[in-house]
């Protein structure tokens, strides 16, 4: 049989610790690997309310026989636990009949550590059930589960509806309907406990006790943790999860694209044990007997950090792109239902110079379809209404720039100029028209005090 032939013993009992917390086992983690006194494994059920530790020996053996599981039995007896205990022998290969016989003797005389059995025929249908690779040992991620990509209270383009709000001069009803594409992004949440206590001849001069939970990217390549707020958001939603129904998603949206897993739970589990103990990694400082300041690098053991679990979900990320004028406005976001996390705002952006963000004013030019910043958004001398500085052209009058839609436009309002009396003119530049009043006004001052002296 094929099954993790390659591996080490050390390696199955790897693989071991993955395909019991898939099985829905808790709290499992791998005993020292030295003196493991017939512990490999161990890990915790509830079984109707009460919880139970669970022993496991792991043989990656042709045969095994009864002495292996009259060890576990001795094993079980002498773990320290408060509640009940069984125990558990899994191997690749097959048990001997004694070694059957003796299990189901425990069973049928109702010996408080009872004792399963696990051969190569059961890991078999296991791996049917869990995705495990009987090839390579791995643990292959199926997941068919995903975070909503939008919420089905309202439509599809909603936050694209709801992000032109904020926009000046245009009316969000009157938007065209935005082409809605959703990639559906693998993601795990690892919850991992790390306890380490470090001693040195003055006793604990440093201690971990930490319990931690984050969102990974799980596509192919190095696997990246998510940002808080991205991790949030499926950490919340993790409850209201639907099936990825790759059907009903491409009626909805104008294209869709599942990423696959890139890489298998056992990597991952190692990848978050280093980052956790890179993470809990510290230097402190004490006070030797000698009154001494010495200092002492803290640095996690691999067996101090135990994997609980590992969570595997599709995170949408929707892309949306609005098509105005002679622009097109993307606005892109993790979905988890009526939540979600900008990774991309078109909207809120100036197509003429750097200002972005929310914070700032922003106003829809429907000569041209753009959005600008205050600084870049004038109004147009005919018609009175907003046109950008891109698109709109310009005449002085007054000495003053004007800013028309269009040279139609423009040229209708220099026959309006041409017939207008000389202080109509004057008041097309405002500025100009109070400074020329200003200055006659103090000529005039001048004049009749000099008069006056005379």
């Amino acid at each position: 049989m094929p099954v993790l032939d390659d591996l080490s013993g050390f390696e199955f009992e790897d693989v071991m610790e993955d395909v019991f917390r898939n099985l829905g086992y808790e709290n499992v983690r791998q005993a020292e690997r030295t003196a493991d006194e017939g512990r490999d494994v161990l890990m915790e059920e509830v079984v109707d309310g009460t919880r139970r530790a669970v022993v496991v020996e792991c043989k990656h053996t042709g045969t095994v026989g009864r002495p292996v599981v009259q060890k576990l039995h001795s094993a079980i007896a002498t773990f320290e636990f408060d509640g009940p205990k069984r125990g558990m022998v899994a191997t690749t290969g097959r048990f001997t009949g004694p070694a059957i016989e003796y299990a189901e003797r425990l069973r049928g005389n109702g010996d408080p550590y009872p004792i399963e059995l696990i051969d190569g025929e059961d890991l078999r249908e296991i791996a049917d059930d869990i995705g495990l690779d009987l090839y390579n040992g791995r643990i292959e991620i199926l997941c068919d589960e995903t975070l909503r990509p939008y919420d089905p209270a309202t439509a599809v383009a909603a936050p694209v509806t709801a992000a032109f709000r904020d926009i000046d001069n245009i009316d969000s009803t009157d938007l065209p309907d935005p082409y809605s594409e959703v990639t559906f992004r693998p993601v795990v949440t690892v919850t991992a406990d790390t306890n380490a206590v470090f001693e040195t001849s003055v006793g604990v001069v440093h201690r971990i006790n930490d319990r931690s939970r984050f969102v990974v990217h799980a596509e192919r390549g190095q696997p990246r943790t998510a940002s808080s707020d991205v991790s949030n958001l499926v950490v919340e939603n993790l409850n209201a999860t639907v099936a990825l129904d790759t059907d009903r998603f491409e009626t909805e949206f104008d294209a869709m694209e599942e990423r696959r897993f890139g890489q298998t739970q056992t990597e991952y589990k190692e990848w978050a044990v280093e980052r956790l103990r890179d993470h809990h990694t510290t230097t402190v400082s004490y006070t030797g007997d000698n009154n001494v300041t010495y200092t002492k690098t803290c640095e996690p053991n691999r067996s101090d950090v135990s994997v609980q679990s590992i969570e595997p979900v599709y995170l949408p990320q929707v892309r949306q792109t609005t098509e105005l004028g002679e622009y097109s406005y993307p606005y892109e976001y993790f979905a988890a239902g009526p939540s979600r996390v900008t990774s991309e705002d078109g909207i809120h952006q100036c197509v003429q110079c750097d200002t972005a963000g929310t914070d700032a004013t922003y106003t829809f030019c429907t000569n041209c379809g753009s959005i600008n910043c205050d600084s870049h958004i004038k109004t147009e001398r005919l018609e009175g209404t907003p046109v950008c500085t891109g698109c709109a052209v310009t005449e002085r009058f007054a000495l003053k720039t004007k800013y028309f839609y269009d040279e139609t436009n423009r040229d209708a309002f220099r026959d309006q100029y041409d017939a207008m009396p000389f202080y109509e003119k004057a008041m097309e530049n405002t500025l100009l028209a109070v400074g020329v009043v200003v200055l006659v006004v103090f000529v005039l001052l001048g004049f009749f005090a000099s008069v006056g002296g005379l």
